[in-house]
């Protein structure tokens, strides 16, 4: 009897790997759940792990093969002794992907003993976290920007965010304004804020786009950083989306949706230790990049929770949920997290000066 994995089960997940170029026998599968965008399962054979098998969301990656593209390109660069490779298995085609009847899939190698961290407590995973992150865009610094799609155009735009958060408030039902009312306050507020701290110098990088801390592997046996996964957002960007979507998760020790707001954290320690992993790298940010990241830690929590807002407001029609009101519990405990960030604005542009070596603000 087949296993049942979700909306699939093992007779069609083995048909499509069937169309790809890889040793053709009968594959076992255990589902990953973390993501709330893609399918993705773990594809074993006789109980070892070999690949990652992805169903790729085509509502929200509309250019399936500029995305990929794009993944492709940055994977040959993506390696080093520091740096795990990870490799994308060809389809039949020629393709990196198939096509299918069930949406559009990829399958990429599987790093052995390798494991992911939602939070941490632990400086050595922060200071993993920043070294790895680091290295990730020295490895792509040379890449030439007009050779990467934009996978989610505007993704970070706060002018964008802003639109699509007042179309979504003018459509929303009054109990649900009533609900989010907090919420709905805080954003016109902020909104206010960090349109005048935006600066418009500032270099454009490849960048990942979606850093937080559980797109990052570790080492199970030294928690040493090996690569970053995910890399459907990878396209031009600024190098504080990056930082900022990592120390939101990393110095909060707290789950994005957790409802208990004393529980949320902006702990000095693990941002400290992330920079001291930033900083084992070369030099490769400007002053005026460094002088931004404040502002990137600012913004990148509070776009995730203006577009989570958006989102509720919206019926849910983004992100998955486990129960109605999910989207508002990221938004809230967000939001949260960014006030928590602006006590500390002065508080992080005098360690990014110390740890950086930046030249005076």
């Amino acid at each position: 009897m087949a296993i049942e994995l979700g909306n699939y089960s093992e007779e069609e997940l083995n048909a499509i790997l069937k169309e790809f170029k890889i040793v053709q026998k009968e594959y076992s599968f255990k589902s990953l759940t973390a993501g709330y965008i893609n399918d993705t399962f773990l594809v074993f054979s006789e109980e070892k792990p070999l690949f990652i098998l992805q169903r790729i969301n085509h509502k929200v990656f509309e250019n399936i093969e500029g995305l990929m593209m794009n993944i492709n390109r940055a994977f040959k660069h993506l390696k080093g002794v520091d740096y795990n490779q990870i490799k994308l298995m060809p389809a039949l085609s020629g393709k990196a992907y198939v096509s299918h009847k069930s949406g559009y899939w990829r399958v990429m190698t599987y790093i052995a003993n390798s494991t992911t961290h939602n939070t941490t407590t632990e400086p050595e995973i922060a200071f993993e976290a920043g070294r790895i992150i680091g290295k990730f865009h020295i490895l792509l610094a040379n890449e030439p920007l007009e050779h990467y799609t934009d996978t989610i155009p505007k993704f970070h735009d706060l002018e964008l965010r802003k639109m699509q958060f007042l179309a979504a408030l003018a459509r929303a039902s009054e109990e649900k304004k009533e609900i989010a009312k907090n919420a709905i306050l805080f954003s016109q507020d902020m909104l206010v804020k960090l349109t005048s701290m935006h600066s418009s110098h500032l270099p454009q990088r490849v960048c990942h786009n979606d850093t937080k801390l559980n797109n990052i592997l570790f080492s199970r046996e030294t928690k040493k950083a090996l690569c970053l996964i995910d890399l459907d957002t990878l396209m031009t960007g600024y190098f504080h989306f990056d930082f900022g979507d990592a120390i939101r998760t990393i110095v909060n020790t707290a789950p994005e949706d957790e409802q208990e707001h004393s529980k949320i954290t902006f702990e000095k320690y693990l941002f400290e230790a992330f920079l001291d992993g930033l900083a084992s790298n070369d030099s490769f940010l400007t002053h005026e990049e460094i002088k931004a990241l404040p502002y990137g830690v600012l913004l990148m929590p509070f776009l995730h929770g203006i577009r989570a807002l958006t989102d509720y407001l919206n019926g849910n029609i983004y992100y998955k949920v486990a129960y109605e009101n999910q989207n508002l519990d990221r938004c809230l405990s967000l939001f949260d997290f960014t006030k928590k960030a602006l006590s500390n604005s002065d508080y992080m542009k005098k360690v990014l000066f110390e740890k950086l070596k930046s030249s005076e603000y």
